[in-house]
Formats: C-alpha cells, structure tokens, sequence
C-alpha cells in the first residue's frame, strides 16, 4: 500500500510552527482528497488541513495541544494501491550553513544586526527559529535601554500570537520591500445609488464589494502589478512571476490585530457572489475559522479602516503580495461639478506599491482606473 505523509503547511511568509487543535477523523476512517483532516492553529487563524489524496488515515504521529513546527509529519494515509513509499530523508545542513536557521530567521538576524551564532536555538536539530531572534533583539534593547536610563525595568507587556504575527510580517515587509505610495479621491456617488437600487432586490452589499471587484477587474488589466517578485534582485535569478487571476485579501480588524482571508479569482464573480462570499468569510476570519486556502495565495489587499478610521492612511504591503490599497473614510465634502459645487461623498484611496514591480507613473494609472470603474458603475 502507498503511504503519503500529512504534514503541517506553510501558510504565510514568516510561520514558524503551529498548534494541532483537534483531528476531524480517526485512525482507520476512510478520507477522500479535499477533506478537512485536521484543524490547526497558526498565529493568524484556526485552519483546517485537508486531505491530498484519497485513502485511509492509517496512522496520527502528533496529538491535540502539541506545537509542532512548518513541514512537520503529523500523520500517513495509505490508498491500498501500491507499495509503501519510503521515509524522507533527515534534512541537513549544507556544507556552507554555519548555522541551522529558517530563512526567515536569517532575514530578521540580519535586519537587527544580530549574529546567528549568538542566539540561543529552540528549533528541532538546534535550529534558530524567528522567535529566537526575536527574543535575542528584544534582550539587545532592553540591556540597550538599561544602560540609557538605568532606572527603567517596568515589567513589559506580552506579546499575544496575533500581535506576534503582525509584528514580524510588517518588520519583514518594511526591510524587505521597497515601497511608495500615490493618492486619489473617488467620489461614492455612484456606488451609493447602486446600492439604494439593489437593495430591494435582497443584496446586502458592502462598499467592500464594490472595492473587490474594481480591484480584481485592474489587477487583470495591469498584469505587472498582478505580479511577485522572486528571488534577491542581486541574484540573476531575480525575476518577476505574472499570476493567473485576481487573488485579494481583505483585512478585517479583530480584538488584538487584523486577520486577511483571501478572495480567489474575484474577477469571475459577481457583486450577488461577492457580497456572499465576503459575509462568509469576514464571519469565520473573525471567529478564526479559515480554511489554508482562504487564508493564503493573495498578491493584493485591501485595508477599509471604515467609518471611524482616518481620512487617509498608506499601509504596508504583505510580502510577497505586490501591493495594497488603503481606503480613507468617506466624508461629505464640497466639490466642483460642471461649474457648479454640490456636496458628495469622498474618499482618499492611497494604492502602496513595490518599487520592484511598479514605478509612479503605472501605480497612477492603475490607481487611477480603479477609480474610474467606481465612479462610472462599472461592474457586474
């Protein structure tokens, strides 16, 4: 019988590791591929895994509450069709890695100007981990902060995994990638009477709506900027990886953070489709209940602080997504109109961009057109 590991996935440019929350079957059940297998709990979400193929759950090698790091084995399905496939072999070092890291890990040492070798390992195999560098900057500055004012040492306040989470991505992103930002008004008048006009026909629809299409509809037109970047631009393997489709995240602000689910292929969907799969979605990113598709794959986002948020913010980009779209409130303003000033409904889009993908002049073009599919009711 052919044997195939289940193990925990990477879901995000900086986890580490995960907690098992519970197994959804037992030894011996029969699982189909596709099936939810195992629910896992990340710094971000509750996800569940699913099954990769058809076949039999013959064996749990990890039990519920246990911590168990990215790539690890958790448990085999056979398909009683073939052989047993063999075990992986035992990962090693390469001959020039003086010490055992993740790359994330490595990235973060050499953002803080720590040495790897000087940071304490907790990782399986003596593996720094990014919590290990984490800790050994957050010694640094306080020994730092002791010599500056020796009467500080207040107890400090800990880190929840959400804010944990945050923190790492938006440090990783702010010394990874290289990021601008340009603006514009849109004018909601349009989206305002579409609303008023399909609401009698049931459709609960959210600006969020609205903005998702708009943007998937421009990211299918300006392919460079549905896009990632790869590699180190000093590699000549450097490259720019085009995407099929429009794949955007949505935040959603929660108690102690922000979780993203992601919306797949928004370009397909209709407003009555979206405002379904965005009620769901924003539902279970709140409860911490996405599946790892739902919660990974973006190359674009989108953050609407609402009502309460600012006039205009610029937010950092997700790496390795290549840009996101920051949505001001929207405000009752006086504007010019044919001569005349009326007052209508505005808002400042603020659209931060990788540098390595997009300059100015093809940031402002697509900012632009995503405004203008808005303003012109444009959709479907």
């Amino acid at each position: 019988m052919a044997r195939v590991l289940v193990e925990i996935p990477r879901v995000g440019l900086v986890m580490e590791s995960a907690r098992l929350v519970r197994w959804l079957k037992a030894v011996g059940d029969k699982v189909t591929q596709g099936e939810p297998l195992v629910e896992i709990e990340t710094e971000k979400s509750v996800l569940e895994i699913e099954a990769a193929m058809d076949g039999t759950l013959a064996e749990i090698l990890v039990q519920p509450e246990a911590e168990v790091a990215v790539g690890a084995a958790i448990a085999w399905i056979e398909d009683g069709k073939a052989e047993a496939a063999a075990l992986p072999a035992a990962q090693t070092p390469g001959d020039t890695e003086r010490v055992r890291s993740s790359p994330a890990a490595r990235r973060l040492a050499e953002v803080q100007g720590i040495a790897l070798a000087s940071v304490t390992a907790t990782g399986p195999g003596g593996r720094v981990q990014v919590e290990d560098v984490e800790r050994a900057v957050a010694e640094k500055q306080v020994k730092q902060v002791k010599q500056a004012n020796p009467s500080a040492g207040q107890p400090g306040i800990a880190l929840t995994p959400m804010r944990r989470s945050v923190a790492r991505i938006m440090a990783l992103s702010n010394a990874t990638v290289p990021q601008f930002t340009v603006s514009r008004a849109l004018d909601w008048s349009e989206v305002q009477i579409q609303r008023a006009r399909l609401a009698p026909q049931g459709l609960n629809l959210s600006v969020n709506d609205f903005l998702l299409q708009a943007v998937a509809r421009t990211l299918i037109e300006f392919p460079l900027v549905n896009s990632l970047f790869i590699g180190d631009p000093n590699s000549p393997d450097a490259h720019v990886q085009a995407v099929t489709g429009a794949h955007i995240g949505l935040a959603v602000a929660v108690t102690d953070g922000m979780r993203v689910p992601v919306f797949h292929e928004v370009e397909k969907l209709s407003l009555a489709e979206l405002a379904k799969m965005r009620q769901d979605l924003v539902e279970r990113a709140r409860a911490g209940r996405l599946r790892q598709e739902e919660a990974s794959g973006a190359t674009f986002s989108i953050s609407n602080l609402g009502a309460q948020g600012p006039d205009q913010f610029n937010a950092l980009i997700t790496p390795p997504e290549s840009g996101i779209l920051a949505v001001g409130r929207l405000q009752e303003i006086p504007v010019a109109r044919d001569g005349k000033v009326c007052i209508r409904p505005v808002s400042v889009l603020s659209l931060t961009m990788d540098h390595r993908l997009a300059d100015g002049k093809l940031a402002a073009e697509f900012l632009a057109r995503a405004v203008a599919i808005l303003e012109a009711g444009e959709w479907h």
